[in-house]
């Protein structure tokens, strides 16, 4: 039965007409994977050589085992915001004589092979038998390597249980930056717990049958709440849902764009995709520890300012890059109303800047890392105000592809053409460019000077540039029309 339900789901897949378009994305997405499979694969495998040459005297595993308190959090945040959940269309099977098991059964299988879950055996298999080549224990590292398969496992059953409870996900995300932060400023050092808890493992293997267990408890609370939603009544029954709305009476201050504003927020609250890119602009936050920690960079200011663009611009760039596409499945009603289209810009400018302010106040932790680095994520908050944010408005005009703002993010490439791969260039490239050249051959902080002062003439010229991008929407506003009424 399972072979037949497998072959049902790539017959359905390959004559979709979603297989028929975008292949030239999907080879670039094949190619992102490869590379991904590559780095864990390289990191597994010279990842023990590294930190021996590193940190002389400590052993590479404990090292590790340190930190994975910290990588399975971070898996299970990863997962909640990109994780698409196995579905089936059941409904034409109910009527069938198959039993209600084994339907439940086949979806959490599917689950369990997930390439979310494979991309981390990746490094651990690799790792495992680096460690048992250089003499490890071999039942010690056996037991490891089975926890960490299970641990995964786990993973995986855990984000179907809290998948889209957004409580869940804060707890879990305060958690996870909590421990960060205590580590960094307090006495108090999680790591060390994890230390120990998996040196346990290694150094008693049958303690591998905990996590071995735990996935086994999750599979079965998963399985429980599946099978009592299996039913035709269930699937053929007109969900009724409380309307939940949001005070937001304190928009009005905002004069003629208010009424737009409020459609945006409704809009990236109550759909997934956009909810998904409001919530991993809150991540790019920590997305200088990657670059503002490591020594190598230190060297390479450019990519500190590429960081520094990231911090406080993860709305702005994610969100803005769709514009006008979020609103594509109301385009044609909204273009039939009575307003100036100015102010539909203008909400989404809104948007951007306010984002990328309340971003840019988030970010003041990072003085722990010098004035030179807070200037740096300064600039790059100006930066992305004064020019990204109407650079991103500009772009949008050439948008043409429908976006379902009920499907996930990850792996969704509605609404994604060559206009979003070509904008990410200037965007980023521009300013580090600037930076360089300004640090380079002129030097005393210029650099700084030379992108912020960017952003600011953005600012000084904004309704120069706005009334241009308001005359390119109004002179595509029918292609557009057109465009985002066909099926995507």
């Amino acid at each position: 039965m399972i072979t037949h339900f497998l072959k049902l789901e790539w017959k359905q897949y390959f004559r979709s007409s979603y297989w028929q378009k975008g292949i030239a994305l999907k080879i670039i997405m094949g190619f992102f994977v490869l590379y991904l499979i590559a780095v864990f694969l390289g990191i597994g495998i010279g990842g023990y050589f590294i930190l021996k040459k590193t940190f002389p005297e400590q052993d590479p595993l404990q090292i590790v085992n340190s930190m994975l308190i910290f990588a399975i959090l971070g898996d299970l945040i990863f997962r909640y915001l990109m994780q698409k959940l196995p579905v089936m269309n059941i409904k034409p099977l109910l009527i069938l004589p198959i039993k209600k098991d084994k339907l439940v059964h086949y979806v959490l299988g599917k689950s369990a092979f997930s390439g979310f879950n494979f991309l981390s055996l990746f490094f651990y298999i690799p790792f495992a038998i680096v460690l048992i080549s250089q003499g490890y224990n071999v039942a010690g590292v056996l037991g490891w390597l089975f926890a960490m398969v299970f641990i995964i496992q786990a993973v995986n059953f855990l984000n179907f249980l809290i998948n889209k409870d957004n409580r869940v996900f804060a707890f879990i995300a305060t958690l996870l930056v909590s421990l960060i932060a205590l580590q960094k400023f307090t006495s108090f050092d999680a790591s060390i717990y994890s230390q120990q808890v998996f040196d346990g493992i290694v150094a008693n293997p049958i303690l591998g049958l905990v996590p071995f267990a735990t996935a086994i408890v999750l599979y079965y609370v998963n399985y429980k709440q599946l099978r009592d939603r299996v039913y035709l009544d269930d699937v053929v029954a007109v969900k009724v849902e409380e309307a939940n709305t949001a005070d937001l009476s304190w928009t009005e201050r905002l004069g003629d764009v208010a009424p737009f504003i409020k459609n945006d927020i409704r809009l990236i609250w109550r759909n997934k995709r956009t909810k998904t890119v409001f919530l991993m602009s809150f991540l790019f936050l920590f997305y200088g520890l990657v670059f503002f920690t490591q020594e190598t960079y230190q060297k390479m200011p450019a990519m500190l300012m590429f960081a520094s663009l990231f911090v406080t611009g993860g709305f702005a760039l994610n969100y803005g890059q769709f514009i006008p596409a979020w609103d594509s499945a109301h385009y044609k009603m909204l273009m039939s109303q009575s307003f100036r289209y100015r102010k539909f810009l203008e909400s989404k400018w809104f948007l951007m800047v306010a984002m990328t302010s309340v971003l840019y106040f988030m970010s003041i932790p990072y003085l722990y890392f010098g004035t030179k680095i807070f200037l740096m994520i300064t600039c790059g908050a100006i930066f992305n105000i004064g020019f990204n944010s109407l650079f991103l408005l500009y772009a949008g005009s050439f948008n043409r592809k429908r976006i379902d703002l009920t499907k996930g993010g990850f792996g969704n490439t509605q609404g994604t053409s060559a206009t979003q791969f070509l904008i990410i260039i200037p965007l980023m490239l521009f300013p580090m460019a600037i930076y360089w050249v300004f640090d380079k051959f002129i030097g005393y902080n210029s650099g700084f000077i030379a992108v912020a002062l960017v952003g600011v003439i953005g600012m000084v010229f904004k309704n120069y540039f706005m009334n241009l991008i308001e005359k390119k929407y109004i002179k595509d506003k029918y292609a557009m029309i057109n465009a985002f009424g066909k099926e995507a």
